[in-house]
């Protein structure tokens, strides 16, 4: 059975309590590095994705030097993340297309964004929702597709799906965060191997499909 508006409304009031200032864990301080750093971590932990990037930040400071990089100085900075190659490559080949078709800025719109390297809808989700805060934005990562079909709040399995579920469901401006406290929970409490059920605010309003 899926959790229906009432019963989501509130799952947020309870997650919110939970977790009230939850937002993305990747640390970062230009866009460009959230977009960069959100490449990273694909396959990869975000603590581990956060204790590389000072380093590489560092030793590329702007969007140009990015640019004007090869791939394999790229690589010497992001080797630990996996897939550096792939992730080197993307990342040069967005930092060229922000300057040559975006005067440097990150775009922010869907279709702007999933044009640039690396970038697909998760991605282009975050951006839209942790720096230009638009409504709506669904961020469908392996979290919040595990807590999603768990909760009840759909019955679909790949990521487009969800996401297209999860948007009809959610309040737009909860939305986003909704998603980092998915994150957040799925972290602390309804792991992938053994979900604390007992120990879950959560629990009653649940489908525990597990």
């Amino acid at each position: 059975m899926l959790i229906g508006k009432n019963d989501i409304s509130e799952i947020i009031d309870r997650l919110e309590r939970l977790y009230p200032e939850a937002s993305c864990s990747l640390d970062y301080g230009k866009d460009y590095e959230l977009l960069f750093s959100v490449r990273l971590a694909a396959q990869c932990t975000d603590e581990r994705v956060n204790r590389i990037t000072p380093a590489l930040f560092a030793r590329f400071p702007a969007l140009e030097d990015f640019a004007g990089a090869d791939t394999a100085q790229v690589e010497e900075y992001i080797r630990p993340c996996g897939f550096f190659r792939g992730k080197a490559r993307d990342i040069v080949g967005c930092a060229n297309m922000l300057l040559s078709d975006y005067d440097g800025r990150v775009p922010g719109t869907m279709e702007e964004l999933l044009r640039l390297p690396g970038v697909g809808r998760k991605t282009a989700n975050l951006i839209l929702g942790d720096i230009f805060n638009a409504p709506s934005a669904v961020v469908v990562d392996t979290h919040c597709m595990r807590l999603s079909y768990r909760i009840g709040l759909t019955d679909e399995k790949t990521p487009e799906k969800i996401e297209s579920d999860l948007r009809a469901l959610l309040p737009p401006d909860k939305s986003n965060a909704f998603c980092h406290m998915l994150v957040l929970h799925g972290r602390a409490i309804c792991t992938a191997r053994s979900p604390r059920c007992p120990a879950c605010a959560i629990a009653p309003l649940c489908a525990m499909r597990i």
